[in-house]
């Protein structure tokens, strides 16, 4: 089961990072074509749909975990009932608040701080944004046959594929006069495409999944399970998107545009925490179902491990880069203002992404409730502090209110994890991976004090990354898994060779 996550994450990471690659050439031409303002109303346009992501119910994962529990069982056919079901419920769950934000689009818009010359482009913006959402939630649906088979490559093919023909064609449409608009309907064409390439993917791995039954005897366990989801959604979402919307109201929209491309680069580590997770919870889905505990621990703890070992060199080469990145990719403006909002992200974003795993762990276990809990713990809390830190320090106190709610956060996933499932790691693979960040630090403190890369920050993290890789092999690495890294290496070799 490990092996098969590895390989599924290997593949959705593949996925995301080709269109990222893309992305950092596109996008610098659609700021400078745009502006950063125009950019900022961009940003805020795709975002404000993103406060609805629960209006499908919850049905995305519901069709993923209870189809895995089907797919275990060896039942195919009640497997494209509960396909067929969940994606039906997320049309008519959804189309009501599309049609919402349609209709409200101009109060909506009104709410930002909008200039008055993007207002008209905005409003037709959002409204395109609306459609664009309801097929996105059928797309997260009828994906599902190829996650529950682990199957990510096929996934992968199809997102991505589309999403970089997407990625290429913005600059072409914003320059031959489309706009912000214009990028805003190259999304909803992609997405219907998207949408066709899911069904006759998962067509061909599940013959049934077109067809008039639905699984009545599922509809209950699916919205009790949709119901837990999306109670901690609505709140999820909110704090998730508090920081971005309070900084467009409180300070600017170009304010908004300097933080979200920092965002944007430190999101991008999210991406690997994501793959992992999207095999992790057919995968945990079944070994629950199964009760096989032994080796839902040993996948629970090497996923964290595991995690923790890639994201730790990641986070420092990323500091050491920022800065010239940013100077080359966005400008100068960019590179002053983005660079230290970049720095305060990085560290949520050390706990943000191993808390993936007690996430897809809780997630298969059908205790979905459990999210709200959280979500209201932070609740009151994080609005307090955002608010205080953005007031009065910008964009820098919106990157540390966010980077303290992802430590709170980290901290309610692994316990309630523990509490539920039983699983956790030990303490020695604590301190070992303690350890290995020790001996990553002495770069990314030279770079915070010297400002700029140079060959000595260069030199230095060449000696900790060899240091931090033997550290790797000789602790925190099993016998199991060195024992499969080898064997993969001479496999390879022999392939090379042959």
């Amino acid at each position: 089961m490990t092996t098969k996550v590895v390989k599924g994450s290997l593949w959705t990471i593949g996925g995301q990072v080709a269109p990222m690659a893309v992305s950092l050439v596109a996008i610098p031409f659609v700021i400078r074509m745009l502006g950063s303002e125009g950019y900022g109303v961009l940003i805020l346009i795709a975002l404000i749909p993103n406060y609805f992501l629960f209006a499908d119910l919850g049905m995305n994962l519901a069709s993923t975990k209870f189809g895995a529990e089907a797919y275990a069982e060896g039942d195919v056919d009640r497997e494209g009932r509960i396909v067929r079901t969940a994606a039906l419920i997320a049309l008519i769950a959804s189309l009501p608040f599309a049609i919402l934000i349609a209709a409200a689009a101009d109060p909506i818009i009104s709410i930002f701080n909008v200039p008055e010359n993007f207002r008209a482009e905005a409003v037709l913006g959002l409204r395109i944004a609306s459609v664009t959402l309801v097929i996105n939630f059928l797309n997260t649906t009828f994906n599902s046959p190829q996650l529950v088979r682990l199957r990510m490559d096929l996934n992968t093919f199809v997102n991505s594929g589309f999403r970089i023909v997407g990625i290429v064609s913005t600059p072409f449409v914003i320059y031959f006069g489309g706009g912000i608009d214009g990028a805003i309907f190259v999304l909803l064409i992609i997405s219907i495409l998207t949408l066709i390439g899911h069904l006759y993917v998962s067509r061909r791995l599940l013959p049934n999944l077109i067809a008039p039954s639905l699984d009545k005897n599922s509809i209950r366990s699916m919205l009790k399970f949709g119901g837990g989801f999306v109670g901690g959604a609505i709140v999820a979402l909110f704090l998730g998107n508090l920081d971005k919307g309070l900084l467009s109201k409180m300070v600017s929209v170009r304010s908004l545009a300097y933080y979200t491309v920092a965002f944007t680069l430190a999101g991008m580590l999210t991406m690997f925490a994501n793959s992992m997770a999207q095999s992790l919870i057919p995968a945990f889905s079944q070994l629950q179902r199964t009760d096989d505990r032994l080796q839902l621990q040993a996948l629970y703890a090497r996923g964290i491990r595991l995690t923790v070992v890639w994201l730790i060199p990641a986070l420092v080469c990323l500091s050491v880069v920022a800065m010239p990145f940013f100077r080359v990719w966005a400008g100068e403006s960019f590179a002053h203002e983005s660079t230290p909002i970049f720095y305060l992200l990085l560290l949520g974003i050390l706990f943000n992404i191993p808390a993936y795993i007690p996430y897809a762990a809780i997630l298969a276990s059908g205790r979905t409730e459990i999210f709200a809990k959280i979500c209201i713990i932070q609740l009151i809390p994080y609005i307090f502090l955002i608010v205080i830190l953005t007031h009065y320090f910008g964009a820098i106190g919106t990157a540390t209110a966010w980077s303290i709610r992802m430590l709170g956060d980290a901290t309610l996933m692994y316990t309630m994890a523990r509490r539920i499932l039983g699983v956790s790691n030990t303490r020695n693979q604590i301190i070992g991976l303690a350890l290995g960040a020790a001996i990553m630090a002495p770069p990314f403190l030279l770079n915070l004090y010297l400002e700029e890369i140079s060959w000595i920050v260069i030199s230095v993290l060449v000696i900790s990354g060899a240091g931090y890789n033997l550290f790797v092999w000789k602790v925190i690495l099993q016998i199991e898994e060195t024992a499969w890294v080898k064997a993969k290496l001479v496999y390879l070799l022999r392939r090379f060779y042959a």
